[in-house]
């Protein structure tokens, strides 16, 4: 099978993990990613510990064929090439590159690919189809679009970090990097819309994402403003304020999940838990007083899951169609059954193709007749410089040899 976007090009200019996932989920459809690399910088994740050595996960570089492992995951099926846009003859190749492109992605900070000449209006004069997609922690418009950013501040400044946490605790960012992760992913929604979109105008057009509109997007799905109103502390820790019980509770040997939405759900979890005489109860079996008393709530249903397993709360409340599900380590979910059915835990790889020892995870979309996957390993930085100039510009060996050693590519 041939991946959903097989035949299109795309210029990747991106560091760091917002741009760079955003071009991993394209080239994981069948892009032709071609990262394009400082050649006397390089990627700086692919020198950035933790590496992946021959003896697994370290701080220290013990050869130069260990590469750093957010490297490794990130530039997967991806070709690397190298080029130096301050040069003005790097410049006039990068130009000559999008002639040939359908996709240019840059994440720096807004203003550098105008000073560098490679703005979106100055590719368009080149080439009106092409789609160029900018991410910045602010967006390309507004008083704050200069400012330096990263995911730390983006959860900041969105407010997510102010509603994470317990409601005593300090205000705290998700474990992940959300923020990179959401923007890269909306990114790739924007760049195929504008791709469908050219289909009938026959123009390409400039997208414009922001790491904090990604997430304020997203936290306000809840009606956060009207918290204050409502008599609830903006940090709800596991709950989501509409429900309950929804929280993590304490088992005899662990932690478990368990979400009542519907009043189904809360009739068979009260039945599960030998709770049945609260069926017709004139509060309990109200979800608006629940809301309001969710700390009795939550008391009752951790009382009856500190005196068994998480096992033993998983049998009982799966056998009653609960939703419920225990909480995982990295390790755990690693080792899922339900992941590995899915294709969602491969091994990473080494640019030669020998295993790291490092789990990655694959592509979370699948398809009923495109292929979608992360199948070739991250290439060694600057691998394809010669090929690519070769194949789309038909310049010559001796020329590409040239270049190098003047430090263009």
């Amino acid at each position: 099978m041939s991946g959903a976007l097989e035949g299109l090009v795309v210029l990747d200019l991106t560091r760091y993990l917002s741009g760079p996932h955003c071009t991993l989920l394209l080239a994981g459809l069948g892009a032709e990613v071609i990262k394009i690399d400082d050649p006397g910088v390089g990627d700086p994740t692919a020198g950035a510990p933790p590496y992946a050595g021959a003896q697994g996960a370290s701080f220290e570089r013990a050869s130069p064929e260990d590469y750093g492992i957010a490297y490794l995951k990130r530039a997967r099926g991806k070709q690397s090439a190298t080029l130096n846009l301050k040069d003005p003859r790097g410049r006039e190749l990068f130009l000559a590159l999008v002639d040939h492109a359908d996709v240019v992605v840059e994440n720096f900070r807004p203003g550098v690919a105008e000073r560098l000449g490679i703005g979106y209006e100055a590719l368009a004069e080149r080439n009106r189809r092409i789609v160029y997609c900018a991410l910045s922690g602010y967006g390309a418009t507004g008083p704050d679009r200069n400012l330096k950013s990263y995911d730390l501040m983006a959860q900041a400044e969105s407010g997510l970090m102010s509603i994470t946490g317990a409601p005593d605790g300090p205000p705290m960012k998700t474990g992940g990097a959300l923020s990179d992760m959401i923007a890269g992913s909306y990114a790739a929604l924007g760049i195929v819309a504008a791709l469908n979109e050219r289909t009938r105008s026959g123009f390409g057009q400039a997208v414009d994402v922001s790491m904090a509109d990604c997430l304020f997007s997203m936290l306000m799905d809840e009606p956060l403003d009207s918290y204050e109103a409502l008599g609830l502390a903006a940090r709800q820790g596991n709950r989501i304020m509409r429900f309950s019980p929804f929280n993590a509770y304490r088992a005899s040997d662990g932690w478990v999940t368990i979400g009542v939405v519907t009043h189904g759900d809360w009739l068979s979890l009260i039945d599960a838990i030998g709770r049945a005489e609260l069926r017709e109860h004139p509060d309990f079996s109200r979800i608006e007083w629940r809301i309001v008393h969710n700390d009795e709530v939550d008391r009752m249903v951790g009382d009856w899951t500190r005196e068994r397993t998480v096992q033993e709360v998983i049998a009982a409340l799966r056998a009653a169609d609960v939703p419920c599900g225990p909480v995982r380590t990295p390790e755990e979910a690693i080792a899922w059954p339900q992941l590995h059915a899915r294709d969602m835990v491969q091994d990473l790889r080494r640019p030669d193709g020998s295993s790291t020892g490092v789990a990655a995870a694959g592509l979370p979309l699948k398809f009923s007749r495109s292929a979608a996957h992360h199948g070739r390993p991250a290439p060694v930085p600057g691998a394809h410089t010669a090929a690519v100039l070769q194949r789309l510009l038909g310049l010559g060996a001796h020329e590409v040899a040239r270049l190098k050693s003047d430090g263009v590519v």
